[in-house]
């Protein structure tokens, strides 16, 4: 199986370079949020767990998640490979996703990092909360918000190095430069 990991800041694209890559390599697309919202929507046992704990605004554990993700992997066995998507968050998650993946005979192929500078990050933010109209995306909770991303993301990224996994990509242009770029380093 190939299956790749794609970090980036908060609209630093990754979301949107990742469907593309899934069609192009014809990969299933893993987003931790989208997998939480699904459960919840088809009020599934995990589902109506993890409902529960999202309404009181506790982060899921990683038990759970794990479960929930387990059962993607178990229910996709005819796919070419994964791209997860910001997954994992935390060392402790890329980890047990390594021993995951392992008991299944795969594991990990690369790790792409959009590399976009705190400026250029804020600014998409901010013209992306003005064109939507959200409210909550303003120049302190962007802060927040990166600042939660370098902390958790730096030792993942050094996790990756270390296993000679990281690939970074420049994440500023256009979409379709940055989606070529990618699959530079795919191919």
């Amino acid at each position: 199986m190939f299956n790749l990991i794609i970090f980036g800041p908060p609209g630093s694209g990754k979301g949107t370079q990742s469907v593309k890559v899934a069609e192009k390599y014809q990969l299933k697309h893993i987003s931790t949020g989208d997998i939480l919202r699904s459960e919840v929507s088809q009020e599934t046992e995990l589902g109506l767990k993890v409902k529960h704990i999202m309404t009181t605004g506790e982060l899921v554990p990683d038990e759970l998640l794990f479960q929930i993700l387990l059962n993607v992997l178990e229910t996709n066995t005819d796919v070419k490979g994964f791209i997860f998507d910001g997954f994992p968050r935390t060392l402790a998650q890329a980890k047990e996703l390594d021993k995951q993946l392992e008991a299944r005979n795969s594991g990990i192929t690369k790790v792409l990092s959009l590399d976009v500078p705190d400026d250029e990050v804020v600014d998409r933010l901010l013209k992306r909360a003005e064109i939507q109209g959200r409210k909550d995306d303003n120049r302190e909770t962007i802060g927040n918000r990166l600042n939660v991303y370098k902390t958790q993301t730096t030792p993942l990224l050094d996790f990756y190095k270390n296993q000679e996994k990281l690939n970074k990509i420049h994440g500023v242009g256009g979409i379709e430069d940055i989606f070529n770029s990618i699959c530079e380093v795919v191919d």
